[in-house]
């Protein structure tokens, strides 16, 4: 569903491949590199976003975007982060949020609420998660969303928007795991909770109130963007 979007979205911006650079750290969603005919690099786990920065700074006419998941991105990555944010270079970054490492066998992630279950952790996660909608505003990102592959048509249109932002844009993708994850969050049940952001009359360009909303991360599934700095 992503990579669909992924190929709407560039096909809607018109940029040819040769123009275009994926990076990605490792996981399931950080395979996303080979299923395009851009260029690709696969780096080493949470390393993706430092390794993007380079080829930015290197080529700054390239369209890059990075790819990964919560753990790559919020785990071991987690503290390139808030750098990639403050530099604020021209990049796309998409987290494919699954709220468990499915490439390993189901443990609890980085975004795992309180209390979810899984082969390792059968008491149930005992950490605060990480909320990645206000981590990264909070951080100071000037262009944060977020989407499901379960509307097609609005995550093409979230991910067309973060590329055409003048900056770092950060886009969180609630991505069910099939194998491990919650049966009530899989793309089915996600067609039926989730609220449109444009559709509620949210302003975009209110920093505060996308925080408040940020903060119903496991609480309501908010759709669009949350935060486009009207300056950027």
């Amino acid at each position: 569903g992503v990579v669909t979007a992924l190929y709407r979205a560039l096909a809607a911006i018109g940029r040819p491949p040769h123009e275009i650079a994926f990076v990605s750290g490792i996981g399931c969603s950080s395979r996303i590199p080979g299923y395009t005919t851009a260029y690709g690099f696969n780096t080493v786990h949470g390393r993706a976003l430092p390794i993007a920065q380079g080829i930015k700074m290197a080529n700054p006419d390239l369209l890059v975007l990075v790819a990964g998941g919560d753990g790559d991105g919020f785990s071991i990555g987690g503290g390139h982060v808030p750098h990639a944010i403050r530099r604020n270079p021209d990049l796309t970054y998409i987290v494919m949020d699954n709220q468990v490492y499915g490439l390993t066998k189901g443990q609890v992630s980085p975004t795992s609420a309180r209390g979810t279950k899984t082969p390792s952790s059968v008491y149930g996660s005992m950490e605060e998660p990480v909320n990645p909608l206000l981590y990264t505003l909070a951080y100071g990102a000037g262009f944060v969303a977020q989407g499901v592959p379960a509307d097609m048509d609005g995550l093409t249109k979230i991910l067309e928007a973060a590329i055409r932002y003048p900056g770092f844009s950060f886009v969180n993708i609630q991505s069910p795991c099939v194998s491990f994850g919650d049966p009530e969050n899989q793309m089915k049940v996600q067609k039926t909770k989730m609220r449109k952001l444009e559709a509620e009359g949210h302003d975009p360009s209110n920093r505060l109130r996308a925080m408040e909303l940020a903060q119903e991360y496991w609480r309501s599934l908010y759709t669009g963007i949350f935060y486009r700095n009207p300056e950027p």
